[in-house]
């Protein structure tokens, strides 16, 4: 072959190899399979329901755990005090965004990184609790779903008086260092005003404290209970199921999964709704959106439980057109 041909001939072939390269490292980084984390300060089991809702929603967007997502998850296993070290282990396996399940976690999620995207998958009251700048413009790195809906323990209230016309005296349950507790028994004060029915509050700042309220609200002769969310009072819910069941109160609780292990009632957000839609976000992020710009978004969709067994067993009668309100009707 003459040196002329040669040299153009080995020239092409430099050209074309030059020209693979950025090629092949765009294909090797187009499959590269993005990592996240999931933080919550409860255990992963007690929320199981949750977890999947969340699991299908990134589903319904395409992405499937151990395929093409990678997903790093973290339970502190009701430990609240183990929720930061588990958030710096995230921040150190250099996730691409942290998905938060209740304001100890992004509360700690924020403590450990101001860079790495997170998003609550609910939060009783963001701006209060100094994660966002406001709904319409968070600003920094944290995003998601607010669970503020103070109006709801009202609503809860009037529910109980449907089933049990005739009490008088309701008492209610909360943990006072939770955001948003204070603006919840205020809704549920001003019910209560309307319909003559004394309210007895009753803090539980920690687990050893359930069974003494419920002492107490055996002497303040409480006819009823309402339960506002509470880390505490949710990962002991089944403690807190029992003690109404063996003093015979009407319970009436702020999540479903109180109804499903033997609680009377809950009227709440739908957190399943929340979960899964926390995926959206997830997804957003993952495609080059930024958290500052992505507005937080209040809940849109409620949900009214009753558990007909637990009716039943406190001598009970639904009202017919309660049960046509109902979501869902636990037999």
């Amino acid at each position: 072959m003459h040196a002329t041909t040669l040299i153009a001939v080995l020239m092409v072939l430099l050209a074309l190899g030059l020209g693979a390269a950025p090629r092949a490292a765009e294909a090797q980084q187009s499959t590269k399979v993005p990592r996240m984390g999931y933080l919550t300060a409860t255990s992963l089991s007690v929320n199981a329901a949750r977890v999947d809702a969340f699991r299908q929603g990134l589903r319904e967007r395409g992405y499937v755990e151990g395929k093409n997502i990678s997903i790093e998850w973290r339970s502190a296993e009701g430990k609240s005090e183990r929720v930061p070290e588990l958030a710096t282990e995230l921040v150190r396996l250099k996730v691409e965004v942290i998905v938060t399940a209740g304001s100890p976690a992004t509360r700690a999620a924020k403590h450990a990184t101001l860079t790495i995207p997170i998003v609550m998958a609910q939060d009783s009251d963001p701006v209060g609790n100094g994660f966002i700048g406001s709904l319409a413009r968070p600003g920094g790195n944290i995003t998601g779903l607010s669970t503020l809906a103070p109006e709801i323990s009202g609503k809860q209230l009037e529910l109980l008086k449907e089933i049990v016309p005739r009490f008088s005296r309701v008492a209610v349950l909360g943990t006072s260092t939770r955001p948003g507790n204070a603006q919840s028994l205020r809704a549920t004060e001003l019910v209560a005003a309307a319909f003559r029915v004394k309210v007895q509050y009753l803090d539980v700042l920690g687990p050893e404290a359930i069974d003494t309220v419920f002492r107490e609200a055996d002497k303040g002769r409480a006819d009823a209970v309402l339960v506002l969310p509470s880390f505490v009072l949710n990962s002991h819910r089944k403690e807190l199921i029992e003690l109404a069941a063996k003093r015979r109160l009407p319970a009436i609780y702020d999540r479903q999964e109180f109804v499903e292990d033997g609680g009377l009632m809950s009227y709440s957000v739908s957190s399943i709704d929340l979960f899964r839609r926390a995926a959206v976000y997830v997804d957003k992020i993952l495609k080059g959106a930024k958290p500052a710009e992505l507005p937080v978004e209040q809940p849109t969709k409620f949900e009214f439980v009753i558990n007909m067994k637990t009716a039943k067993a406190l001598g009970l009668t639904i009202p017919p057109s309660l049960l046509l309100r109902a979501d869902r009707l636990i037999e």
